[in-house]
């Protein structure tokens, strides 16, 4: 047992006496000793549950001949963190969990891990982590939100923050604005939507890294528990058969990933967190392997903010076993990558059918040919910008608008909240990237904003920060490179023609190279607006949007 490296010889009598120390039994030491990662907290809606959770696990390694041991990973709520100060401190945070998780992992020598995730960074971090520390591992989340009721319909915290803006347009009152805040979110676990928490929780499960339902059993149900005990038990089937993570998360599991990611119309985070998994697995996965996918892949599912359906109705519909096994009738997926299950894709989603037409269109009826996702090129975004095309009108597939130019988010709030933003604008927010912030903010603030204010089918949003997963409309991310690196982005001016073709791939300002050339010249960089703390060793590290904004020591 690699564990053995703390427990077993004379020269581990020391160690033995700390493990005395902790009340752990000699019968408990002969064990393997399997690491569960609890990311429990009173601050995350998606992490209150999850000491349950945790607590199944435990039971189900104990069955399993195993001794489970607890400890903690961090998670940030990008929906309290947002649209101030703390939004810089969300992605950050990816690196934070990978690189804590493996510093316990080895200090202890752990035989094998259970990760218990659930919201946003924390998935990614700690599946960048696994790839890591490369022990069997299984990933049991803490399951999706059930979607909130107002007036009638099926909400989510998307129509939340839409109504602040519709509210700011007359358009509703303070009180219908308190009935959302009193019935968006009515249970504990992550956002309702196909938001990035709930979009990585279904990727994991396609990566083969979770146990069939570990994406879409919502956090309320019984069978998430029965699910957390399984997880348990199916590690120790993986030590027994030594089955890693970099034996599940290759290269082709990640096409997998990219494929679905399509089809089920993820979060436009999907494009940082899955190439940075990728790069701590071996793999180079490059972001403009979307498109070639895309052009293959169609769109299956419009869960909010795209359309009105949510985990739960996906989850009733057959999960994500059962879009594979829609997906998987044009053959797009890899069948013969191994799972955690300890058998191949294609023998997990074999008997996996589609309940509900309706929540998940059949491959022969889908919402569109093409994926969920388009990267843009051009002379804004040489190396890259993504979109999240499943959730923009059909009429914003195509447009072209002036400038309105922002150096920060907040100011462009303040832009759309005082009436200044009008239909036809192409609002650009800069020096919002992972150097430039630092940290990346999220912009779901500004996005909610002009959706709710009926702007939604006649306003784009252009930044070189991040959306939201629950961000609908024509809002393009992660154009590379950044500003604060002196990309094109950062020489727009107020004005500027910006031309936007999502179904060609490209994003461009309508102004001359030499006129570009010559602000070029002129441009000087920006005094780092962090100075001290983490975010400024972060910034000193991080890469590009496109390169998944990983942390790379310079030579």
């Amino acid at each position: 047992m690699r564990s053995d490296a703390v427990k077993t010889g004379m020269q581990q009598a020391p160690h033995r006496s700390l493990f005395n120390a902790l009340g752990m039994t000699e019968e408990e030491m002969k064990k393997p000793m399997v690491g569960i990662v609890s990311s429990y907290n009173e601050i995350v809606p998606g992490h209150m549950n999850l000491d349950k959770i945790v607590e199944a696990v435990k039971l189900g390694v104990a069955m399993a001949g195993g001794t489970p041991v607890v400890f903690p990973a961090i998670a940030v709520c990008d929906g309290i963190a947002m649209g101030h100060i703390g939004m810089k401190y969300s992605l950050v945070t990816r690196d934070l969990i990978a690189d804590s998780t493996e510093c316990m992992a080895m200090a202890h020598q752990f035989d094998a891990l259970v990760m218990v995730p659930n919201c946003d960074k924390n998935v990614p971090g700690l599946l960048m982590a696994a790839a890591r520390i490369n022990v069997p591992t299984v990933f049991v989340s803490g399951g999706p939100m059930l979607a909130g009721r107002v007036k009638g319909h099926k909400t989510s915290l998307s129509s939340m923050f839409e109504a602040v803006g519709a509210y700011t347009a007359g358009t509703i009152t303070e009180e219908d604005v308190k009935e959302y805040e009193r019935k968006t979110c009515p249970t504990c676990g992550s956002c309702s939507g196909m938001y990035t928490a709930n979009s990585m929780n279904c990727l994991t499960e396609v990566l083969g890294m979770g146990l069939q339902g570990n994406g879409t059993i919502p956090a309320v149900y019984s069978e998430r528990i029965k699910l957390a005990k399984h997880a348990g038990m199916q590690v120790m089937e993986l030590y027994r058969r030594n089955i890693r993570p970099r034996d599940i998360m290759t290269k082709e599991a990640f096409m997998n990933a990219m494929t679905m990611d399509m089809a089920l119309g993820c979060s436009t985070n999907s494009m940082l967190h899955l190439p940075a998994v990728a790069h701590e697995a071996g793999v180079d996965l490059n972001v403009d392997t979307a498109n070639e996918i895309s052009a293959k892949t169609p769109n299956l599912c419009h869960l909010a903010p795209a359309g009105p359906t949510y985990m739960e109705d996906l989850n009733e519909a057959g999960g994500i076993y059962a879009v594979m096994n829609e997906i998987s009738k044009k053959g797009l997926l890899h069948l013969d990558c191994m799972t955690v299950t300890g058998k191949t894709v294609g023998e997990n989603i074999k008997n996996c059918s589609n309940l509900n037409p309706e929540v998940i269109r059949p491959v022969e009826n889908p919402y569109s040919q093409t994926g969920g996702i388009a990267i843009l090129k051009g002379n804004l975004a040489p190396d890259s910008a993504v979109v999240k095309r499943s959730a923009v009108a059909p009429e914003m597939l195509k447009h072209e608008g002036p400038a309105r130019v922002f150096d920060c988010e907040e100011d462009a709030i303040a832009a759309i909240k005082g009436g200044k933003i009008t239909a036809g604008d192409v609002v650009v927010i800069r020096y919002e990237g992972p150097k430039g912030g630092p940290g990346m903010r999220e912009m779901l603030t500004p996005t909610s904003a002009i959706a709710g204010m009926g702007l939604g089918s006649t306003v784009a949003l252009i930044t070189d920060g991040r959306f939201s997963g629950a961000s609908r409309g024509a809002s393009i991310g992660h154009a590379s490179p950044e500003a604060a690196v002196g990309g094109p982005i950062a020489l727009v001016e107020e004005g500027d023609r910006i031309s936007i073709d999502i179904d060609n791939h490209s994003l461009n300002v309508l102004v001359s190279d030499e006129e570009l050339a010559a602000r070029r010249e002129k441009w000087q960089p920006r005094e780092p607006k962090v100075t001290a703390g983490y975010l400024a060793r972060y910034a000193s590290l991080v890469t590009s949007a496109d390169k998944g904004a990983i942390l790379q020591v310079k030579p």
